[in-house]
């Protein structure tokens, strides 16, 4: 049930993200950076306001939280520069594409234990990865090409995700499939 649950909101996700480089390649940049640097920003307010709302207790001194103060410049330096970071963001989502791909390759593989998975299952996730290896590798091409390219590569990813889930979680057996007990038992057996 878990490994569903994981594959639906890896679908999800891939699919949101992908939608937002596909329609707004110019601005999905930026904003995407400038999310991560508000997500930066509210753990660092957090922890500052918590700092001078309490009370040291028994005259124990409060330690100061670094931290906080380190999320709250680090959140502050993406949301006033977003055009700085956006290599770098390209570099994480080409990494994360890849590691989609072969982990797509390794479902499937793993699959392939209990039921025939034709070749074609193969294609798409193979893309998936080249796609990602294209964007690490050609970081300095044009920006708004390689996330409409990531974009449009998330879409077939949350798409293939949710086919795969669809068509091989059902088919999965109950009992864990061990191949070197089968192995065994096959040669007691005879």
């Amino acid at each position: 049930m878990k490994s569903m649950n994981y594959s639906l909101l890896r679908a999800i996700c891939a699919f949101v993200i992908g939608l937002v480089l596909v329609l707004w390649p110019d601005a999905a940049v930026n904003y995407l950076v400038i999310t991560i640097g508000v997500l930066f920003l509210i753990p660092g307010i957090i922890s500052i306001i918590g700092y001078f709302a309490t009370k040291s207790e028994d005259g124990i001194p409060k330690r100061f939280p670094i931290e906080g103060v380190g999320s709250l410049l680090f959140g502050l330096w993406l949301v006033v520069m977003p055009g700085f970071f956006t290599d770098i963001l390209m570099f994480i989502l080409g990494f994360i594409l890849v590691l989609g791909g072969v982990q797509q390759i390794a479902s499937l593989i793993t699959a392939r234990r209990w039921m025939r998975v034709p070749m074609a299952f193969y294609i798409v996730p193979t893309l998936i990865l080249i796609a990602g290896l294209v964007a690490l590798f050609n970081p300095t091409g044009a920006i708004n090409t390689a996330f409409m390219i990531i974009g449009v590569s998330s879409l077939v990813y949350a798409v293939s995700e949710l086919v795969n889930w669809f068509k091989f979680s059902r088919r999965r057996p109950k009992k864990p499939v061990n191949a070197v007990a089968d192995i065994e038992d096959a040669q007691i057996i005879e």
